[in-house]
């Protein structure tokens, strides 16, 4: 213990913890930076053809929160760290912790709240997929999901009858059938003919077992994610550990500051209550604003006090 309070107390201590915490906050503001950059030139992008109304559909919004956020929470660390300022760093700690309990929530919610959860993710995808031919950043991303898990729409395949080209009532060759990504391949790297899921809406499951896959994208990643457990682990540690990196480093370096301006504090306010010291006679002209400036002989007659006790003594 004895040992562990001497280090805890030297200035390699110290050092280590601010460069820790300092270089941990620089590199996520930076990675923060480039995510808010990548997500602007994503958004200007799609400025330019946009006709999707639900933008938390569109990733570049996603990548827009995601990059101001980490900058700005990042940054914040970064220079309370630098100045040793503690009231940066307990903003940064805070929001930080604030954060990191709001993904639990979120993750709980969904563990506990599953199928509710399935809805509102079926409701978003339903609407991506009204417009998928009008956002390639959607038509992207799940065309991508449907080729990776295997699967064909949100909750089932029929979900693509809400998109005018491919619904019953169309005339297009388009018309009753499903995007090729929704297609069986029955070779791994065979080309697929784009038309291969022609007519399938209006079939029964049965009949389509070998032509497209007829599960949903959402029960589908479910599964995966159940089966494989570990790379979700991984997934969520890889997303809450960085955090609570974080905030132990904060809150380690606010203790050690804490400590050290509590030492540089030589004055024992405890005894100038009990001396009957009025605070409202301290002349604070020339303390600044902040009531921080130096002030020669002290704003508070400690001296003038320890001298009239010297004098107290001797009389006696």
């Amino acid at each position: 213990m004895a040992q562990a309070s001497e280090c805890r107390n030297s200035l390699l201590y110290y050092y280590s913890v601010k460069f820790a915490l300092s270089t941990y906050a620089t590199v996520f503001s930076i990675l923060g930076l480039m995510i808010l950059c990548i997500g602007i030139y994503a958004e200007v992008e799609r400025q330019k053809h946009k006709t999707l109304e639900g933008i938390f559909l569109a990733p570049a919004i996603v990548l827009l929160l995601l990059g101001f956020t980490m900058f700005c929470v990042s940054f914040v660390g970064m220079v309370g760290s630098l100045r040793d300022n503690r009231t940066l760093l307990k903003t940064f700690f805070w929001v930080l912790l604030v954060i990191f309990l709001m993904e639990l929530l979120l993750i709980c919610i969904e563990i506990i709240f599953e199928n509710k959860m399935n809805a509102v993710f079926h409701s978003n995808i339903q609407e991506g997929i009204r417009h998928y031919y009008d956002d390639l950043d959607f038509k992207n991303i799940l065309d991508f999901v449907q080729e990776k898990f295997s699967c064909c729409g949100g909750d089932e395949y029929r979900d693509w009858e809400v998109n005018l080209y491919h619904s019953c009532n169309g005339s297009g060759p388009l018309a009753c059938g499903v995007p090729y990504t929704c297609c069986i391949r029955k070779v791994p790297g065979e080309v697929i003919n784009t038309l291969c899921g022609y007519r399938t809406l209006d079939k029964e499951r049965l009949e389509l077992l070998n032509v497209i896959h007829v599960r949903g994208c959402i029960h589908a990643v479910g599964l995966w994610l159940k089966d494989n457990f570990e790379a979700t682990l991984g997934i969520v540690c890889s997303m809450l550990l960085p955090q609570v990196v974080g905030l132990v480093m904060a809150w380690l370096y606010w203790q050690k500051l804490n400590e050290m301006y509590s030492k540089l504090d030589t004055v024992d306010f405890k005894m100038l209550e009990i001396r009957d010291f009025s605070f409202g006679a301290v002349d604070l002209s020339g303390a600044g604003w902040c009531w921080c400036l130096p002030k020669e002989g002290g704003y508070i007659p400690i001296n003038v006090m320890e001298e009239e006790d010297k004098e107290e003594e001797g009389t006696v």
